[in-house]
């Protein structure tokens, strides 16, 4: 990924709750006729190893597990947050004119060697703590064990699951830094008055923490 300075995101924390909030990944690996990707929702252990592990699973009819299988190299791709950004927000436009649009996001990559799993037990475990993570908070929160048994064991057998260890993991937080001050204060008003699209407010607040401070 290609990263200059000023967007770099080294802080794992802070890529491990990206990919928490935003857990619906992009599962890249290859294949003999060329790259394949599937998006596919994650569980990440964070306290599994120096950077973490990454859970998933692929139903059977998916052919993109063989790859794994056999040794491919897998990337997994997370994003977050993004905006277009127009010029007309900037300071500099009524300054100078020297300005040009842009897009803002933050995302995240993670690449490491992958392993199958089909263990019935182990894919049970892990497709009620998915479940469990993405209903919590609901009044009637669904579980697994709502369904009949004989149901999931058969749902079970149709899948394999995925286990990646995190052997490398970088961010990128493209929120203006790289604008002055009064730029990144001119984004994030223009975001936070909603003219950046659902995720205009989340962006506006990113553009705020990461702006440049303002020289006195």
């Amino acid at each position: 990924m290609y990263e200059p300075p000023h967007f770099r995101q080294d802080d794992l924390s802070a890529q491990h709750a990206l990919i928490r909030t935003f857990p619906l990944g992009l599962l890249i690996t290859c294949a003999a006729d060329g790259p394949v990707a599937n998006s596919i929702p994650f569980q990440l252990i964070e306290d599994d190893g120096e950077k973490g592990l990454l859970r998933c699973h692929l139903a059977r009819a998916n052919a993109q597990w063989r790859g794994i299988g056999e040794g491919c190299p897998v990337l997994v791709v997370f994003q977050g947050v993004d905006s277009y950004i127009t010029p007309s927000w900037y300071e500099t436009k009524r300054e100078t004119g020297k300005v040009v649009p842009t897009w803002n996001y933050a995302t995240v990559q993670v690449r490491g060697p992958a392993r199958l799993v089909e263990d019935a037990g182990w894919l049970l475990r892990h497709v009620s703590a998915l479940t469990d993570r993405h209903e919590a908070g609901r009044p009637e929160p669904w579980a697994v064990t709502d369904a009949p048994e004989t149901y999931i064991e058969a749902q079970i057998k149709g899948i394999i699951g995925i286990e990646i260890e995190i052997a490398a993991i970088t961010g990128k937080w493209k929120v203006s830094q790289n604008r002055p001050a009064a730029d990144s204060a001119g984004v994030a008003d223009g975001l936070a008055k909603g003219r950046g699209g659902s995720s205009g407010a989340a962006m506006a607040q990113m553009v705020r923490d990461y702006a440049r401070p303002t020289v006195k």
